[in-house]
């Protein structure tokens, strides 16, 4: 898979977020969106994601040399970030059945495997709207990273999650982002230190 941006911008209203953003992400590589807080990060991770078109540029995604319109990109592309909603209603279980109605698992995975690897089979009846917010964030990035999709993006990956989680965050990379097209949003290093591309955001800013 691979996606490519040329002369791409976005603006809200008279004010440019990024522009001028040309690069191509390429399949299996790891990829790192930096900038301080407000800085543009999760509009340009919005825009690769295709829930955002550019103001300005365009996006083109190709997988296996077959170009892939943006309307179902969503297809190819597992997400997780902080302010993605859950169905609070829905216990653990509940949730892991309903998001793998839409994709498929990791090569070998299951259901009671994914809740093995959250570590919270304990939980597995209980409402998320009685989950603590690292036990939800737990769960969005267990559901990205066990889904079988050649582009993984995530947005501020380690946010509240505490020091066990963050050890846990950097296994479940090791064992599902081999061979994928991973971008990260963050500006803290051990959210991406195993990216090998660094992008700073604010390389794009143009003042009007």
């Amino acid at each position: 898979m691979t996606i490519d941006l040329k002369g791409a911008g976005r603006r809200f209203n008279q004010e440019w977020i990024f522009r001028n953003f040309n690069y191509q992400f390429k399949a299996g590589e790891k990829y790192a969106i930096l900038g301080p807080n407000g800085s543009g990060k999760s509009t340009l991770l919005s825009v690769v994601l295709g829930n955002l078109s550019p103001s300005e540029g365009k996006i083109d995604y190709h997988y296996k040399d077959k170009a892939v319109l943006v309307d179902e990109i969503y297809q190819y592309i597992s997400f997780a970030a902080p302010y993605l909603d859950l169905i609070e209603e829905f216990s653990l279980q509940e949730t892991i059945d309903f998001h793998f109605q839409f994709k498929a698992f990791q090569q070998g995975m299951d259901a009671e495997q994914v809740l093995h690897r959250l570590g919270l089979a304990k939980s597995q009846d209980k409402p998320l709207k009685y989950f603590s917010s690292g036990m939800k964030q737990r769960t969005k990035l267990a559901l990205a990273c066990c889904s079988d999709t050649p582009i993984l993006l995530l947005d501020e990956p380690t946010s509240n999650l505490d020091v066990q989680g963050v050890n846990w965050y950097h296994q479940l990379i090791g064992d599902y982002a081999k061979n994928r097209l991973v971008v990260v949003c963050s500006n803290q290093e051990v959210e991406y230190n195993f990216c090998d591309h660094l992008i700073q955001v604010t390389d794009y800013k143009t003042i009007t």
